[in-house]
């Protein structure tokens, strides 16, 4: 079983910054190469991938929406993964998950966090 925990959310200005973390755990995380990703939800609206990336990271995946402004990364040394999220919008404005799974940048995720809230006022 896998364990994520988001961190990070809050509520900033346009233009403002924001940078997201989660923290992985479990006793069979460190045995597999996990993909891992971030999603978030808005109200009213469907669940959207904003960023992935490949447990080597030399794979990407960036939602046409937040390319150049979000960047995601992460330190596989400390089960960790990260939203920088710069020059935010009010439609960035949702709750922001983790997830993670065995397969390769994959459609579908197996593994969720709990969200974090992000809040851009106009």
């Amino acid at each position: 079983q896998v364990q994520l925990v988001e961190s990070g959310g809050g509520l900033v200005q346009a233009g403002g910054s924001l940078r997201l973390s989660c923290a992985a755990s479990g006793r069979t995380f460190s045995s597999y190469s996990y993909s891992m990703g971030w999603f978030r939800q808005a109200p009213g609206k469907e669940r959207e991938l904003v960023a992935a990336m490949s447990w080597s990271g030399r794979r990407t995946y960036y939602a046409d929406s937040v390319k150049g402004r979000f960047t995601i990364s992460r330190d596989n040394a400390k089960n960790t993964l990260y939203l920088q999220m710069n020059s935010l919008k009010a439609e960035d404005t949702a709750v922001y998950y983790c997830a993670a799974d065995e397969k390769l940048l994959p459609k579908e995720y197996t593994y969720w966090g709990q969200g974090t809230q992000v809040t851009v006022s106009s």
